[in-house]
């Protein structure tokens, strides 16, 4: 079985969206670093409630998904159809722009941590005009599979194989086949995932550091970090001296062109521009979201 190795490192670098909130963006952080089909991948952390109480005011997407994991903290999304989720510690938001979607993201606390990911992912052309849908996991329905050495999983989109059996996590079944992971591993122990070949994965590391390889060639990847793996059958990741905790990314690629400008993501300049002039039209949500099942 082909072993994956580390291929090369995106190193995040600080900024701010939304009203000023302060991360750390690795994936996106220039122009066209892309790995497709994942856009854009955020981590935000912060004790101080002045680096992220202005939040997310509204705002317009199109053309891909966001899938926000919270570690710690509660936010509320609400979008231009009065839907509203409370997000808090542990629990996923998945969304799909499709068509057009205006929401917003803001912090339901004035002190204490604020600390969690945002990852966008591409859309296939055929996907981009369908209606917006998302969904809004609980902690209590993403599995958490104990590491033999010390550790654990928590499988929030695709399947992971403990001990003979499948584990699924409650994302399946989209055109990109994601898999998303949290990985945290005690010093030495292992954790090993198979994929398809050819699919693009990545690892990021946020507590602590990760060896990424087979043993003799595994390469360590400090926290904030992402990783990019090699083709190959196998992930092999391996806690660090003090342990380590990470996401585990990887999905199908799509192959098509990507035209973003800001918040729209389409396969060409003249589907962005006329994005752009459905959003100042008001037009761009036209189709009605549902909730996703």
């Amino acid at each position: 079985m082909a072993q994956r190795e580390l291929r090369r490192t995106i190193e995040s670098v600080p900024t701010s969206d939304g009203a000023g909130v302060k991360l750390r963006r690795s994936l996106g952080s220039v122009r066209g670093l892309y790995l497709d089909p994942f856009l854009m991948l955020d981590e935000f952390s912060s004790d101080d409630a002045a680096d992220y109480i202005a939040g997310f005011p509204s705002h317009p997407h199109r053309g891909f998904e966001t899938v926000t994991y919270m570690l710690d903290g509660h936010m509320r999304h609400e979008d231009h159809l009065g839907h509203r989720g409370e997000l808090t510690a542990g629990g996923v938001q998945w969304m799909t722009a499709g068509r057009g979607i205006i929401h917003s993201e803001m912090p339901q606390q004035d002190r204490g941590r604020m600390r969690g990911f945002q990852l966008w992912i591409n859309l296939p052309r055929q996907e981009k005009m369908k209606p917006p849908k998302y969904r809004d996991i609980a902690p209590r329905d993403i599995p958490v599979i104990d590491v033999p050495g010390g550790g654990r999983v928590k499988v929030i989109a695709g399947t992971i194989t403990v001990d003979g059996r499948d584990v699924a996590g409650p994302i399946q079944r989209l055109t990109t086949d994601p898999t998303y992971l949290d990985v945290e591993l005690a010093p030495g122990a292992a954790f090993r995932h198979s994929l398809p070949r050819d699919y693009t994965a990545f690892v990021y590391a946020f507590e602590g550091s990760v060896a990424i390889g087979a043993d003799g060639h595994a390469e360590v990847l400090a926290d904030h970090r992402a990783g990019v793996t090699s083709e190959g059958e196998d992930v092999l990741l391996r806690g660090g001296d003090h342990g380590g905790r990470a996401l585990l990314i990887a999905g199908r690629p799509l192959r098509e062109p990507v035209v973003q400008y800001g918040p729209f993501v389409m396969t060409t300049r003249e589907e962005v521009e006329q994005a752009v002039r459905d959003y100042r039209n008001g037009t761009l949500t036209d189709a009605h979201a549902e909730e996703l099942r």
